[in-house]
């Protein structure tokens, strides 16, 4: 299917509907669709299920559709600084699945290649491995829902534990550089999680910086070719935030 040009992100997103799982790529405000993610706040779209590295800040990123309470579930690899975040999930307003970092890279990777699921070390001996995480507390404090214990094996004589591809309706990514034709350019550690969120996309959606049409990026520089790309914007150059700003108060510090 050939990619589409959207000429709003309004349009872009169109049909991401309440209860829509969502891959969104990014490392906390680094690389992060922001234009994407504003125009589904102000879809309405809620109930949604959110693959994420992370959450973003409370008031920027992803942050701003938990703010929103439009988010049901989150798979994600830490908490970070939001603090909605923690205080959505400890009240038990929101769901929680906690993945290492590198397990959640490779189910969206395996994901977007046909790869149903994985063995991998990362976790056994573990709650990951052996069920028992916290996917959702209680009002009370006690765990409502929990993970349930995942199917091991042992190579070589040492154990793994299976781990499933991620799947999702739709894909939210960022890139420096797209073409007309899908074929995306990323900046440096903005590529973070973006590539693999985008494979692991039915319908990926693509904002760009830079715009231009097929050819002129030399295909050795193509970070994700257009296949995985169903749709593509031009929304500009990125309001780039600075996460957490830590300042030195010694006495003549630079």
């Amino acid at each position: 299917m050939a990619t589409q040009v959207s000429t709003t992100v309004g349009e872009a997103i169109a049909d991401i509907v309440s209860g829509s799982t969502l891959a969104v790529g990014g490392f906390g405000l680094c690389g992060i669709p922001d234009k994407l993610i504003e125009a589904v706040a102000e879809s309405g779209a809620t109930d949604l299920e959110v693959y994420s590295n992370n959450c973003g800040v409370d008031d920027h990123g992803l942050g701003i559709l938990l703010s929103l309470g439009r988010i049901r579930r989150v798979t994600a690899s830490y908490v970070g600084e939001n603090k909605e975040f923690a205080r959505q999930y400890l009240a038990g307003e929101l769901e929680v699945e906690l993945t290492p970092q590198g397990t959640l890279a490779e189910r969206l990777r395996a994901g977007g290649n046909g790869v149903p699921a994985f063995y991998t070390p990362a976790g056994v001996g573990t709650p990951i491995a052996d069920g028992g995480m916290p996917w959702r507390y209680a009002t009370d404090g006690t765990i409502a829902v929990a993970s349930p214990p995942k199917e091991t094996r042992v190579f070589g004589g040492k154990r793994y534990v299976l781990e499933a591809g991620i799947h999702a309706d739709f894909a939210l990514v960022h890139a420096r550089v797209g073409d007309t034709h899908g074929n995306l350019v990323f900046d440096k550690t903005a590529m973070n999680f973006n590539p693999l969120a985008a494979m692991a996309g039915r319908i990926t959606i693509a904002q760009v910086e830079e715009l231009v049409e097929p050819g002129v990026i030399h295909p050795a520089d193509v970070h994700l070719p257009g296949v995985f790309v169903q749709r593509i914007v031009h929304t500009g150059p990125q309001d780039k935030r600075i996460e957490k700003r830590t300042i030195s108060t010694t006495e003549g510090a630079a």
